[in-house]
């Protein structure tokens, strides 16, 4: 049995902590069993590790997530990334491709796919591997996990079983209802014993490279890789599942929670305050999460979220709070981003004329780690070494920093940084394009570079 987990999500519904870089999947506001803050990527594959399923296991996301994946798991950490976010379908179809034309996986084998950051407890990762023998003994083309529904939500789609019973601890299922209004969602519960879907899909991988060479998509991983903005942006529920027949569903009776909004996420969340805050004693039920230096202070607020971050603050209702994707209509660049070498926090943004802006930006590396070697081609950087002690590769020199040191990059000048000790320092850049465009990533090693 393989895992697919769908990394995904425009950052919006968690915004400000969350961003296109920094997904809600990625916010440390979780406490582990160890009393350390985590977040829910890490939950999810501390428990695929408790059950086992962490070596069978492989990401499906977008480029800007792979930083953020492997700083808070590990570089080993098997990643398929999407050339560009086009819906579930298609990374889904990208993943299986990867799995039948490069790891040759056989077509018999389960293939299970679920979002990356479901709040459930390891009974739900145990129950996962029911999904390989049920595939079997099933004969079925899919096979679902289906909630338990504890009241009658309309944030959630419905798995509509056959009336029939069980067989083996299994049902055949119906039809689907996506997000029906309360009322409704009642009768399903009450007359069809209908169940929340929790986007869990287990399919053999025969089925879907089926469905793909039918379409006409092509089964080789490169290939597809190139072909890839020409898939139509569909999700797996609609492509496949909703116009599958022989479909299974799995009963699951725990805990289960989709934490994707600030009042279902506050919930769950082991403190009251994070960061630099005060809060009155009459503030009930509030919650407060700031990430940024300067403090926060919240007088007689109750059933209230605060949460400040260099993307911006919000002050919400909880209630209120699932209406915040609405008014997020601006775009801005990604304030604060985490990656495989350390952080990177916008200080400032500056725009002069539509020539030319001023970026400052504060960045921390981690000991050891290297800020790979690039090219910028309309902008020019000014380095300034606050603390801790690095290298700085400069067209073919290395030159020892710290504390202190600066450093000025031309356009077109070949640069990378390594740290030896932790090291924080202020990146000015100043051009007419400051945008990963015009950036030219080099895919070699310090020692390389440095030759």
């Amino acid at each position: 049995m393989k895992l697919i987990l769908l990394s995904g999500g425009s950052g919006k519904r968690l915004w400000p902590l969350s961003n296109e870089a920094r997904s809600k999947q990625f916010l440390k506001i979780m406490r582990s069993p160890e009393g350390q803050m985590e977040s829910m990527l890490q939950r999810v594959w501390r428990q695929l590790n408790n059950v086992g399923l962490a070596e069978s296991t492989l990401f499906a996301t977008s480029s800007n997530q792979v930083d953020m994946i492997k700083q808070q798991i590990g570089p080993d950490a098997s990643i398929i990334v999407e050339p560009e976010r086009r819906d579930t379908f298609p990374a889904i179809a990208l993943a299986s491709s990867y799995l039948y034309s490069v790891q040759g996986v056989n077509l018999d084998e389960t293939i299970v796919v679920l979002p990356v950051d479901p709040f459930v407890e390891d009974k739900f990762f145990e129950q996962l591997k029911q999904l390989d023998g049920l595939m079997n003994k099933s004969a079925a083309n899919l096979a679902l996990i289906g909630v338990q529904p504890t009241y009658p939500s309309s944030k959630y789609g419905y798995i509509v079983p056959e009336k029939e019973d069980g067989n083996d601890g299994y049902l055949k299922v119906k039809c689907f209802r996506e997000k029906p209004k309360e009322e409704e969602a009642m009768k399903l519960i009450e007359n069809e014993q209908a169940m929340w879907n929790c986007g869990v899909f287990a399919f053999k991988l025969d089925y879907l490279v089926t469905q793909m060479y039918e379409q006409g998509i092509s089964l080789q991983y490169e290939q597809l890789s190139k072909q890839y903005r020409e898939l139509k942006k569909t999700s797996f529920d609609y492509e496949i599942v909703e116009k599958g027949d022989r479909i299974v569903m799995l009963p699951y009776d725990g805990y289960w929670k989709d934490l994707g909004t600030w009042n279902t996420l506050t919930e769950e969340m082991a403190v009251s305050q994070i960061g630099r805050s005060v809060m009155s004693e009459d503030s009930m039920n509030t919650h407060v999460i700031n990430e940024l230096h300067i403090p926060i202070t919240v007088l007689g607020l109750s059933n209230v979220v605060v949460a400040a971050s260099p993307d911006g603050i919000l002050v919400s209702d909880k209630a209120a709070s699932t209406r915040l994707k609405e008014l997020i209509l601006f775009e801005q660049r990604p304030m604060y981003e985490e990656h495989q070498w350390g952080t990177s926090k916008v200080i400032d943004h500056y725009v002069l004329d539509e020539n030319k802006e001023i970026l400052t930006t504060r960045i921390s590396v981690n000991a050891g780690k290297e800020k790979g070697i690039e090219v910028h081609f309309q902008r020019t950087e000014v380095w300034n070494i606050l603390s801790g002690s690095g290298e700085i590769y400069l067209d073919g020199k290395t030159i020892s920093v710290e504390a202190g040191s600066i450093c000025q990059i031309p356009p077109r000048a070949k640069h990378g940084l390594k740290a030896i000790t932790n090291l924080e320092m202020i990146e000015i850049q100043t051009g007419g394009t400051l945008h990963q465009g015009d950036v030219v990533e080099f895919a070699f090693s310090w020692g390389e570079a440095a030759v």
